[in-house]
């Protein structure tokens, strides 16, 4: 393949949780940008570096081999956890508005259903070893 067909070539497909997790991204990033400074350096800077964590861990997921996709997808999950927790906090404490947090908590629950499925759907393929030591 040629460096021009490597150009011209459609871009791989992004799989549809870390679709979702870009969108809830970006509400998130108007949300942001509207919180006062001193919450926006606060909390608002925590969410938001959970927020890439979590994108991070679904990139790492969807590049790694089979046999090394369940821990990122675990820090996928802790990071889904952490976001859920952090954002209901800043919600109770009115710095963001209910519909942006309607939004929100919807997406997140859904990325949360696709990440555990998705670590489901690899643990049925591929189980963990016992550890009983029997072979």
């Amino acid at each position: 393949m040629s460096e021009s067909d490597s150009l011209n070539a459609p871009p791989r497909q992004i799989l549809p949780v870390i679709e979702r997790a870009k969108a809830a991204y970006k509400i998130w990033l108007i949300v942001h940008r509207k919180m006062a400074r001193s919450e926006r350096f606060g909390i608002g800077d925590r969410i938001d570096v959970l927020w890439l964590n979590l994108l991070d861990s679904l990139r790492k997921a969807a590049y790694a081999p089979v046999s090394q996709k369940l821990p990122p997808l675990e820090e996928a999950l802790r990071a889904v956890d952490a976001v859920r927790f952090f954002i209901q906090i800043a919600w109770e404490s009115g710095l963001m508005a209910q519909s942006h947090f309607i939004a929100l908590a919807k997406d997140i629950e859904e990325i949360g259903r696709m990440v555990g499925g998705w670590k489901k759907g690899i643990l049925a393929k591929n189980p963990p070893p016992s550890g009983d030591g029997k072979r």
